[in-house]
């Protein structure tokens, strides 16, 4: 078996030179700015936004990965000096840009996981809300208020009753866990979104916005770029991805159940877990592979065509990341001090059922990539 090679190593295709580039990169910078027209139009100051500065928003972020990816895998065609100042700044914009629309992604999903996992007849900060006192809510220390259940105990128990007691500690601990992931996540939120607003008034923004505006017209080429093939750049993009995606351990990631994955569990040690870190290097080689074809193809507009595999893989790793930092958010969580032994169980469960979520999207794309591949004689 080996990896089905693309366009970029199709020794018959056309040869694609630097110009394609440049007219790659002009698309994305003048779609920069019209999303940034219109995030300024539709006025982003409120948190959360409306639909259009959302969107706008994520047009934002999404120009910027694609002109700070090609910056990468084709810098020896771009004048060095120039690339290599923008990119950090790129890097620095996309991460600030992102990180309210994570915070808010990664509540909803943490709290639609609790009430699966509770069975609960609505979302657990919902409950909590309702089951708390006026003044309570008011003061929004509910989840520090949290109480354990009381447990009567009249004579032996079966497994039965140890499986009712535990859905019940479940069931109790999670409303108070969705008002303390609710109270902690929300304050990152809307630090997140001051820290944003800040940067998009900051002088180190509009510097940035003034060299994308340059660049919708004049792209710094070096002096032999135009005359030269991208498709070596961009096999070399693809060789670091299979290279990558050679060293994770698909086998593992083929088996329903990775015990291994959950030895760091709810561990006193707040380090990423150290499984996820070369799945996480994928997914940015599996995104700038994609960013090098679109170049090649000069395709990347919102409607243009996409490979349908790499689109699915990628997928796949996004729901890997998005499990990942939720499992981290729960350990956090759970580490609050002086919370109730419901409340720090209920979190337990969700770190774990986050985890396994980690587990499944690893085995999605190890079924995923297993069909790029073709026979050879």
């Amino acid at each position: 078996m080996a990896q089905q090679h693309l366009d970029p190593t199709d020794p018959t295709a056309t040869p694609v030179t630097g110009e394609a580039l440049a007219g790659y990169l002009r698309a994305q910078a003048t779609e920069f700015l019209r999303a940034l027209r219109q995030h300024r139009e539709t006025g982003a100051a409120a948190q959360g936004g409306t639909e259009d500065s959302v969107d706008a928003a994520r047009a934002l972020r999404r120009s910027v990965r694609r002109i700070s990816g090609s910056l990468h895998t084709f810098r020896p065609l771009l004048e060095t000096d120039w690339s290599e100042g923008l990119r950090p700044e790129l890097a620095w914009l996309s991460g600030t840009l992102s990180m309210e629309h994570a915070y808010e992604a990664r509540l909803e999903r943490l709290l639609l996981a609790l009430h699966r996992l509770s069975g609960a007849s609505g979302l657990p900060a919902q409950t909590a809300a309702a089951s708390a006192s006026p003044a309570t809510v008011v003061s929004g220390r509910t989840a520090g208020l949290d109480t354990a259940p009381l447990k009567a105990a009249h004579g032996t128990s079966g497994p039965a009753d140890t499986a009712a007691t535990d859905r019940g500690n479940l069931t109790v601990g999670a409303a108070k866990a969705g008002a303390l992931l609710e109270r902690q996540l929300t304050l990152a939120r809307t630090r997140a979104h001051s820290t944003a607003l800040q940067a998009l008034g900051s002088s180190r923004f509009h510097a940035v916005a003034d060299k994308i505006a340059v660049l919708a017209s004049e792209v710094p080429l070096t002096a032999a770029a135009p005359t030269t093939d991208l498709r070596p750049l961009a096999a070399a993009a693809e060789e670091r991805l299979t290279d990558a995606v050679a060293a994770l351990p698909l086998v593992t990631a083929g088996s329903p159940y990775n015990a291994e994955a959950l030895v760091h569990g709810l561990s006193p040690d707040p380090a990423p877990h150290p499984q996820d870190t070369p799945w996480h290097q994928v997914r940015l080689l599996l995104r700038l592979h994609r960013y090098a074809r679109e170049a090649l193809h000069g395709t990347g507009g919102p409607g243009g065509p996409v490979d349908v595999r790499l689109l699915t893989a990628g997928q796949a790793l996004d729901r890997h990341r998005d499990a990942s930092e939720a499992a981290a958010a729960a350990a956090a969580s759970a580490r609050t001090p002086r919370i109730a032994p419901a409340t720090a169980y209920a979190l337990g469960v969700l770190h774990a059922d986050q985890r396994h979520e980690v587990e499944a999207a690893r085995f999605a794309f190890q079924q995923c990539w297993q069909k790029q591949t073709v026979r050879t004689s």
